[in-house]
């Protein structure tokens, strides 16, 4: 009897181990350059391939490409330019600065743009300049009013269609820059990316 309850409570000890097991999550590594889509909604994917593709088209645009061959000429330097807002339009819940910082990097890796910082990254610089001319040494300290200022502001909005039928879905999504001289307000470039598309099935309930 006794053999009978040890060997009970050793299956159920297994049993009980063998069900966590089971229900642990499975994790593997992946390739950062490995296109995933788990849930067919917008990811970082998406968002590095319509960043590369709108900010080549913007570089290679004719009147851009003018503005900074005037620019060099002129200044004997490239200009510098600004990623500001990107908008979501969408009903869906998109993190747009994964855009803005797709984006920035896109125009460093151009060679053709300076990229300035803005927005939070700029307020701490600021904030950092500000306690080195009171706590650092005259010949190391960073100087006031000497920074490089933007020329050109990159901004967009991203928006998205969703359309079903059944167990079908089709999420569309479209996303738009522009590029604007600062001093002047003149938009020297617009443009739109609406490659990306994802088809969803789900699977059929059973009656």
């Amino acid at each position: 009897m006794k053999r009978y309850l040890f060997v009970c409570t050793v299956l159920a000890l297994a049993f009980v181990l063998l069900s966590a097991c089971s229900s642990a999550p499975r994790v593997s590594r992946v390739d950062v350059d490995t296109r995933l889509d788990l849930s067919g909604r917008w990811n970082d994917t998406d968002a590095r391939i319509v960043s590369a593709s709108l900010i080549n088209d913007c570089l290679t645009a004719p009147s851009v490409a003018q503005f900074i061959r005037q620019f060099y000429t002129q200044h004997g330097r490239r200009p510098a330019a600004l990623v500001g807002r990107f908008r979501n339009d969408s009903s869906e819940h998109i993190d747009t600065s994964i855009i803005s910082r797709a984006m920035e990097m896109a125009i460093v890796n151009s060679g053709q743009l300076y990229f300035v910082a803005g927005g939070d990254t700029r307020d701490e610089i600021r904030t950092e300049r500000q306690d080195q001319l009171l706590f650092a040494s005259d010949e190391t300290a960073a100087a006031l009013a000497n920074e490089t200022g933007a020329v050109l502001l990159l901004t967009g909005s991203i928006n998205s269609i969703v359309d079903r039928a059944g167990n079908r879905t089709v999420r569309s999504y479209f996303v738009s820059a522009e590029l604007t001289n600062i001093e002047t307000n003149r938009r020297l470039w617009m443009g739109a990316n609406d490659e990306i598309r994802k088809e969803i099935v789900q699977p059929r309930r059973r009656m």
